[in-house]
This record gives structure tokens, sequence and C-alpha cells, in this order.
């Protein structure tokens, strides 16, 4: 397991507050911001919980910090915090101690893919990534039970049509990596929608990997395994247009 770094001090005034970055940041530095009644003047410091004050104003009674995930999910695995039919769940992946109240995935990975899934408590967060109107890149690998001809690719650069609409990739590209032979970027989180853009172009899918999520990358986490979010990390994501 790799943990990073709590969520900073900052980056907790802002939620709370719904102040600006630049007033958040001045009230912390002008010695305005309390944590259980401690004094905090460096923005940057990891906030782990507690009473956060605003000039004497509690703005957070003692929530329970935001958390930010990282996992790399295995094959197998359900994208639910629980399953009725007893099937294995990402919340089996996180150790105890990463796990907190109301703590979900951030979108969907189907069973059979693999890679890049974000888990957070944080509702704004989770809807800043999912919402359409967004557009958040994501990057996938793809393996194909064939290698795929340039009749795929032209297919899938013209279009395909998913329930009655055309769709495209954002970009496609090939690999040189032994297990992967595609590199495909959507906008769009539809249900399995690269495996039905390969299906529609006549080509199918073996197995497919995410391995980027807008700036934030898989890097070399290993498979089941996962980390903290960055305060660097989580502040890239929250500016995404």
């Amino acid at each position: 397991m790799q943990i990073g770094k709590m969520p900073t001090l900052l980056h907790a005034v802002i939620d709370a507050s719904g102040l600006s970055r630049r007033k958040a940041f001045a009230a912390i530095r002008d010695g305005l911001v309390t944590v259980d009644r401690v004094t905090a003047q460096d923005p940057s410091s990891e906030y782990e919980g507690g009473v956060l004050r605003l000039d004497g104003r509690v703005i957070e009674a003692g929530a329970e910090p935001r958390t930010y995930l990282l996992l790399n999910k295995p094959p197998g695995f359900m994208t639910t915090m629980s399953d009725e039919m007893g099937r294995r769940t990402v919340l089996d992946l996180v150790p105890p101690e990463l796990r907190s109240q109301g703590l979900h995935p951030v979108g969907r990975l189907d069973r059979d893919t693999s890679g890049l899934l974000l888990l957070t408590n944080d509702g704004d967060f989770t809807y800043a990534l999912t919402h359409p109107k967004h557009e958040v890149e994501k990057e996938y690998w793809a393996r194909l039970a064939a290698p795929a001809d340039e009749a795929v690719f032209a297919a899938l650069r013209r279009g395909v049509e998913i329930d009655g609409q055309v769709r495209r990739p954002l970009r496609i590209g090939r690999l040189r990596d032994p297990r992967f032979q595609v590199s495909v970027t959507i906008q769009e989180g539809r249900n399995r929608q690269v495996r039905r853009l390969f299906e529609s172009a006549g080509a199918r899918v073996t197995a497919l990997r995410r391995m980027r999520e807008g700036p934030l990358d898989l890097g070399s986490l290993p498979e089941g395994a996962v980390r903290r979010l960055t305060g660097e990390e989580v502040e890239g994501l929250r500016v995404l247009p």
C-alpha cells in the first residue's frame, strides 16, 4: 500500500467556508484559522479533521476529513461498496484505516475492466469529475482478440453508431506494449463505452485498463494497491473545466 498526503488545510477552509482560494490563503496566513482552537498558519499543512474555525466562527464541526484515494483496480471486482450477490467489491481492496463514512467510487469501471479508479467521500468532487458537461478525458489501453487493421481505426475515427447516435473516441493510437495494442481516449462515461466502440467497428476487446483520468495517471501503482491523492493532485482535478 502506498499512502500520500492528507487533504491540505487550504482545501479544508475552501470547502467549509466557500471562500476563494486567494481569500482562504490570506485568512490562514493572517492567523484567522484555528483547528481545535490551535492557530494554523501553514496553508499546505495536512488537515486530519477537528473543529475548524474562521475568525472564531465554526465552519467545520469536527466532521470526518475528506478522503481522496487512487486505486489500481484488478479485473473481477465490482465498482460498488457492497454487492447483494456477495461478489468482491473495490471496498475489499481498501485498507480499513483508509475507509471513511460516505466513501464511494468516482464513476465506474465494469467488473472485467482494470486500472485507475478514484474513491472519495466528497460529493462535489465526484460531481465535478463525472458530470457530462465537464468532459473529463479518460485514457484506456485495450487488448483485442485480433490485431486491429486500418479498417477498424478508420471506422472509429469516422464514428460508429451506439444507441442510435454516432460516437467516436477523442483520440486513438497504436501501442508498443506486449499486453495492450491500442490506446483510446474518450470524454464520455457511458456504460461499457470503449468496448462498445470497438464492437461497432468490428473488433472485440479482451482486456481493458484505464490509465488516466484528467491530469492523473496510474503511474507505477501496483494492481490491487491504493494510495491517497496528494494535495496537488486533488487541486489539479478540482480545476478541470
